[in-house]
């Protein structure tokens, strides 16, 4: 798939990944959009300007037409990363609280983890601004999806990330230092100041999208300025572990949290006792309730966001419901007697049927004068293949009226960047959303959607202040020695998080986004289109939160040392050459699972998402001449034929033979072969060797010596869950399935979802297997059985339970080191099994941060770790002995 295709479908993917959240979407939960991708965007751009200069253009392929239900997409990826780890049934709140205590308590190898991505990774770098690229679309230096904001006045910046933990700036943005390190969670979902200047923070990213991890609670810390968070500093008991936090609001002596459990508050003079669960609308579903173990259990309690009046504290607004809709959405309040009653009437505009109820964000005046408030439709995200927004809306009180101010319709008129690509502002408001009021001005308000826009009259007139991109506008050129060609910055795409401070006496505003943080003056400047002039990426490098999928290393012939790459959620494929002091971005949108050549690091191959592989020879290095002469591009679209038929899964599994690196295997419904290497030029050249068979999907895929391993699942969500392991030579003979016991009986490989393979170098039929989910102790499904690391020494026929003392904690990826130890990538970090040995040691001391793939590079003597939220890490093997 393209580049330019690619472009368009960043604002589609940018919200999948993999959702840790222990329970899959119920079937129906998701939307039904019917917007269609469309030609790409780039090569649109070319072919208009052809029709003026002559010029040839890219050529278009099928895929560039590949029509697509986005919504459907987007909540499809949400479900699969959730299958991973929840089928075949759903899993009890303290799982990962538990997993970590045992992961702590195990003894530790020599050595420690080194961080290789802390350093600038620049998505508009000119030597990659190939036609896969997202170059010069104008958001600068990148890091991974904040999820959170907080800022003071006196220049303290507070990043709350969506993986890799909570991040301090002192100078007002820049020079980062993670502070939250020692908690067992690193997904935020809130950040907040309060009244005394102490930072709460809410743990569990609550943006309901595919990545987001559950929390451990709420944790207070006194002195921001100079303190790190710790477990110590937990507010309450264990009653809001396992929840995701969408806000955390203060009034009365309180605090409130909305969380995916309801809405509960505590005392902010006295840190400890209980939550006190305010409201539930289904408290039947709770944890310990009768309908507990329902697996729509997780969507029957979403609360949104909480609105408090300063001026009468005991005036509360609730916003309540799942976005994609249920017969509890609305606005909650208390009535005479202290019981939460649902609005029905004298809201204004504001709606209150559930209907039209779904992700709402508050926000208010300093001065208590004036409220706001995002609306995110379910009917909208379900019937509208514009938008999901249902508008913006001022009341002079949380009680209302309410007076919409703003619908998709009027934002897409002011600068958005959005509608030039076919689509229009909320698409993803059930994902993508902020809101705040400047301090000194009731009227001036800034919003985030995909976008991030601006009113200085609260409401009447608004600005695109943050275009989703520059690619659309008359003052973007392709040329290499530009940033963004004669635009200027932008931010990264898809808003979550927002904060107003100062700095030296001046106003900033900071916005959290899936590219990082970013800042302009309140009171910026702008164009004459209503952009802003004046952004400033705050991703200097000293922050690294990158969720990365993958990582590929091989030997930099061109400037010594080894190039390392890595697929990213919504920010490309990251590459680190061996002279490198600013990583470059050499293809666009989602990165999956990555290639490289252990011999030539700049021959690569890197999956978009559903196998759409792209593959270069040079690095994907070029000037930017393909946008004139479509022969000097340097990538190439080689996806096998599931790619189109969509019989494959989000991120599609990928290998090398361990013996020769020319022959790749790929696998969908089908497991595919081509032997051609880095030299593959096209689809057609793979062949399909196995048919897995209709309705299964390949979740692994291993080979060495032209044996070949696939690991599959089908149905691959909770509804008849069932996996398997197919073997067969990579020239199409002897393939089988292997006969595993339906149920995952004890000592057996468990009925969850298996995900990666480790083949012994030394020989081909020796195997190890890593098992996600969680054990039956946690898991409430049929054969979730127990372990998660398994080996076979006939090729896979049987296998042996090895997990022995290793924490419950689903397992991603393996390998088999050069000396015959095996190390185990998991959800919390990496652990080791030495050679002759039984017991399990954790390897270093990661944060609590997802492992998703390790790789050793090119001579054996290092290994890699992609970690989802903190970057790429190694560790020299001989350390982990």
């Amino acid at each position: 798939m393209s580049a330019p295709t690619r472009k368009r479908r960043w604002l589609t993917i940018c919200a999948l990944a993999a959702s840790a959240a222990l329970v899959a979407t119920p079937a129906g939960a998701a939307s039904g959009r019917t917007s269609p991708f469309g030609a790409r965007a780039l090569a649109r751009l070319a072919a208009e300007r052809a029709q003026s200069t002559g010029a040839v253009t890219p050529k278009a392929t099928a895929e560039d037409d590949d029509g697509g239900n986005e919504a459907d997409e987007i909540a499809e990826g949400a479900d699969q990363y959730a299958e991973a780890r929840t089928s075949p049934g759903i899993v009890a709140p303290g799982a990962y609280g538990a997993a970590w205590t045992s992961l702590t308590d195990l003894p530790s190898t020599g050595g420690s983890w080194r961080n290789i991505t802390d350093l600038p990774y620049n998505s508009d770098d000119s030597r990659y601004r190939d036609i896969d690229s997202n170059s010069s679309g104008g958001s600068g230096n990148v890091t991974g999806r904040m999820a959170a904001m907080a800022a003071d006045d006196d220049g303290y910046v507070y990043a709350g990330s969506a993986g890799g933990g909570v991040w301090r700036s002192r100078s007002g943005g820049g020079h980062w230092q993670p502070i939250s390190d020692r908690l067992s969670s690193q997904s935020t979902g809130a950040l907040a100041l309060d009244g005394a200047g102490r930072l709460w923070l809410g743990t569990g990213e609550a943006t309901t999208n595919a990545d987001a991890y559950l929390g451990s609670g709420v944790y207070v810390l006194s002195d921001p300025h100079h303190g790190t968070f710790s477990s110590r500093r937990r507010v309450g008991g264990d009653e809001l572990e396992s929840t995701t936090i969408h806000e955390l609001r203060f009034g009365g002596g309180k605090v409130w949290a909305a969380t995916s459990e309801g809405v509960w508050s505590h005392s902010t003079r006295t840190l400890g006792g209980a939550w006190k669960l305010e409201f539930a609308p289904n408290p039947d579903y709770l944890p310990g309730g009768s309908l507990a173990s329902d697996p729509s259990a997780a969507y029957k309690n979403i609360a949104n966001d909480i609105a408090i009046d300063p001026k009468d504290p005991d005036k509360v607004i609730l916003a309540v419901g799942w976005r994609s809709g249920d017969d509890y959405n609305g606005f909650y309040t208390q009535d005479s007697k202290g019981s939460w009653q649902r609005i029905t009437s004298g809201f204004g505009d504001l709606p209150t049927d559930a209907d039209n109820v779904g992700n709402v964000t508050f926000a208010r005046s300093a001065d208590g004068s004036r409220y706001y408030a995002i609306d995110q439709s379910p009917e909208q995200l379900n019937t509208n293949p514009d938008s999901g927004l249902e508008g913006i809306y001022r009341a002079a009180s949380p009680s209302g009226p309410w007076t919409k101010i703003a619908d998709y319709r009027q934002l897409a008129a002011d600068g958005s960047a959005l509608t030039s690509s076919g689509y229009m502002p909320g698409v993803q408001a059930w994902y993508n959303q902020f809101l705040t009021v400047d301090p000194s001005d009731p009227g001036h308000v800034y919003a985030g959607l995909e976008e991030v826009y601006e009113t200085k009259d609260g409401g009447g007139t608004w600005s695109t202040v943050g275009p989703y991109w520059n690619f659309n506008f008359s003052c973007w050129s392709i040329d290499p020695a530009k940033q963004t060609g004669d635009c200027n910055q932008t931010t990264h795409s898809d808003q979550h998080g927002v904060a107003i401070g100062r700095y030296h006496g001046k106003s900033f505003v900071y916005v959290g986004n899936d590219g990082g943080v970013y800042k302009r003056p309140v009171d910026g400047s702008q164009d004459t289109s209503g952009h802003a002039t004046d952004w400033t990426s705050l991703n200097d490098g000293t922050i690294d939160t990158l969720q990365y999928y993958s990582v590929g290393i091989g030997k930099d012939l061109t400037y010594g040392g080894v190039s390392v790459t890595g697929g990213l959620q919504d920010n490309g494929q990251s590459i680190l050459r061996g002279n490198d002091t600013v990583m470059g971005s050499d293809f666009g949108g989602d990165g999956g699972d990555t290639l490289t050549d252990p011999a030539n690091g700049c021959d690569l191959a890197e999956e978009y998402v559903y196998l759409a592989i792209q593959v270069t020879q040079n690095c994907a290095v070029n000037d930017g001449s393909w946008i004139t002469d479509a022969t000097k591009a340097t990538s190439y679209n080689v996806a096998p034929a599931d790619n189109a038929t969509g019989e494959a899964r989000f991120i599609a599994p990928l290998a090398a033979d361990l013996k020769d690196s020319s022959t790749w295997i790929a696998g969908g419904r089908h497991i595919w072969v081509q032997t051609h290497g880095y030299a593959i030029r096209s689809g057609d050249e793979w062949k399909s060797v196995y048919d897995l068979g209709a309705g299964r999907t390949a979740t692994a895929v291993a080979a060495s010596g032209g044996k070949v391993y696939a690991a599959w699942c089908g149905p691959c969500n909770n509804q008849g869950f069932a996996r398997g392991i197919s073997v067969g030579n990579a020239d199409g003979t002897g393939w089988h399935d292997i006969a595993l016991p339906a149920t995952g009986a004890d000592g057996t490989v468990p009925n969850r979802y298996l995900s990666g393979f480790a083949v012994d170098p030394k020989n081909a039929d020796h195997v190890f297997l890593a098992v996600n989910g969680f054990s039956r102790h946690w898991t409430e499904g049929p054969g979730a059985g127990v372990g998660h690391v398994f080996e076979s020494t006939d090729g896979g026929t049987t296998w042996k339970d090895i997990s022995a003392n290793l924490p419950d904690v689903p397992a991603n990826s393996a390998v088999v080191t050069p000396n015959g130890g095996l190390a185990v990538a998991t959800d919390l970090g990496v652990v080791y099994r030495a050679p002759g040995r039984t017991r399990w040691e954790r390897v270093g001391s990661l944060p609590a941060v997802a492992v998703l793939q390790l790789k050793l590079g090119p001579d054996g003597s290092t290994l890699y770790a992609a970690t989802h939220g903190r970057g790429i890490y190694t560790i020299r093997v001989r350390d982990c002995s």
